[in-house]
């Protein structure tokens, strides 16, 4: 018990210096970062330039003038990526002097070739108008939502298309609502409700039992 209680101590007492010994090391691996992204070319500066420490999701951008600033550490990895340029990786030096790092880093344009199209005119003018004429032209998003909510569509819809979940529990808890009041009595008979009636004209004059 007595060793245990003097391992205990001399732990406690070292801790601190061990502590901030470790602190010392990260401290000095910290770098600060500061550069400006400029085409190779002309030496504009790129705005909204993409940098990125390789690895672990951090990054910023670069303002208008192409400057950015940004932590990282010594021996990391930065990625500079902007769209129509090739991207580069630069190396932050692991034996950097000092806590603070400044760079010119230079974008190359990426060409990319696009296949090549021929453009060919019609023989002749008649041949034009019958082509032009016979183009299949797709319907844009305000005719395609017209046809969706057409009444006939719709119709035909409701009665082809099967009922989801809460549909049918709707139904069976309308039709137990309906069992429940007239329990122990006799039901109506809609033969005689006049409202029925009504609405059977109705659906009979919108043709909803002719066949489809």
């Amino acid at each position: 018990m007595k060793r245990f209680l003097r391992y205990s101590l001399l732990l406690l007492f070292f801790s601190p210096f061990a502590a901030k010994a470790q602190f010392e090391t990260f401290k000095d691996s910290v770098v600060q970062l500061y550069g400006v992204v400029m085409t190779a070319d002309s030496l504009r500066g790129l705005p909204a330039v993409s940098v990125v420490v390789k690895g672990t999701g951090r990054g910023t951008l670069t303002n208008n003038q192409g400057v950015f600033s940004i932590v990282v550490l010594k021996g990391d990895e930065i990625e500079f990526s902007y769209v129509g340029f090739k991207p580069k990786t630069t190396l932050i030096p692991r034996n950097l002097v000092g806590n603070q790092y400044s760079m010119i880093q230079l974008m190359v344009t990426d060409t990319v070739y696009l296949p090549a199209s021929i453009i060919k005119p019609r023989p002749t003018r008649e041949q034009f108008e019958r082509d032009f004429v016979s183009t299949d032209i797709p319907d844009d998003d305000i005719e395609i939502a017209r046809l969706n909510t057409d009444m006939a569509k719709r119709r035909v819809l409701a009665q082809s298309l099967p009922s989801d979940g809460r549909e049918a529990t709707n139904f069976n808890l309308a039709k137990n609502a309906q069992r429940y009041y007239y329990s122990g009595q006799t039901p109506p008979m809609n033969i005689l409700n006049p409202f029925a009636w009504g609405e059977f004209v109705k659906a009979w004059k919108r043709g909803d039992y002719k066949k489809k």
